[in-house]
């Protein structure tokens, strides 16, 4: 369970405070009953990561920085290179929150449709703006597929610092880490489509091959701490971690892709069950 101090519930009421809306229009954004939301300002209730997450994807923050005060602090998982739009949308308002309309628009279009199959104007129609209004904010169809690159990212550290904030014993950490990468239906599936796209087209734009690098490493490393901090605790075998890591990231990859082409045979809950036992086998010491 989340810990919720004075000072995250304080961050809360900030962005909330900037949300342009009621306090209940937030709250529904976020999928929260007010009186809920008001309970969690107040002290009296906790956020659940989930809702963590959500208020941090609505509003354009981090979850690093809602618990820590800091997109860069120290946390649970390894943190992200900060993307050059990183600070557009705190606060949620003006400019930062039509470029934040913009970015979900094409986020759901790309993962949806695929990358070739949107057009600038699709994006404008979902947006109820125009195709030049998509261009101030990214100049070509390249930028969208970019950004939506580093927004996944975002998502997936914002998902993994609210959900292993708590959690210090590094077998469950690795469990639910590999948990919170399958390809399940709606958000994971999506974030694993803009994962598919990006490697096809890596493979040919030597540019997008350092973005995705910078990116993919993000997720290595959070893997690598795991494990060698599993070694502290005694509970993981004393093998090479970064060779450890390597094995179960190239795991985890080939398996969602598989699962993504729809390999008979090949389902989340197969995926699971086959990287929980990698885990068991060749990770947790016997």
């Amino acid at each position: 369970m989340q810990d919720t101090t004075a000072e995250l519930r304080q961050r809360v009421r900030d962005v909330s405070r900037r949300y342009p809306g009621s306090q209940r229009a937030f709250a529904e954004q976020i999928g929260l009953d007010a009186t809920k939301l008001s309970k969690s300002l107040t002290g009296t209730r906790r956020f659940t990561p989930a809702e963590l997450t959500r208020i941090a994807e609505v509003t354009g923050v981090t979850v690093n920085w809602l618990l820590n005060g800091g997109d860069d602090a120290e946390t649970a998982v390894a943190v992200p290179r900060r993307s050059a739009r990183s600070e557009q949308g705190r606060g949620g308002s003006g400019d930062a929150g039509r470029y934040q309309q913009i970015l979900d628009a094409a986020w759901h279009l790309i993962a949806e449709r695929g990358y070739h199959s949107v057009r600038v104007s699709d994006v404008a129609q979902a947006c109820g703006t125009s195709a030049a209004t998509i261009h101030y904010y990214f100049p070509g169809r390249r930028d969208l597929l970019i950004e939506t690159l580093r927004y996944s990212v975002k998502l997936a550290f914002d998902r993994q610092v609210a959900e292993l904030h708590s959690i210090s014993d590094a077998h469950e950490r690795l469990l639910r880490l590999v948990e919170l990468q399958l390809p399940t239906e709606g958000l994971l599936r999506s974030e694993w489509s803009i994962w598919l796209q990006v490697w096809n087209e890596s493979a040919l734009d030597p540019d997008l091959q350092v973005l995705h690098s910078d990116s993919y490493t993000r997720w290595h490393d959070t893997i690598a701490r795991t494990i060698r901090q599993g070694q502290q605790q005694g509970v993981f075998t004393d093998r090479d971690a970064e060779e450890l890591t390597v094995t179960l990231t190239a795991l985890i990859d080939g398996l969602g892709v598989q699962v993504l082409a729809g390999r008979p045979g090949r389902t989340v809950r197969r995926m699971r069950q086959v990287l929980r036992d990698f885990v068991e086998r060749e990770i947790v010491r016997h």
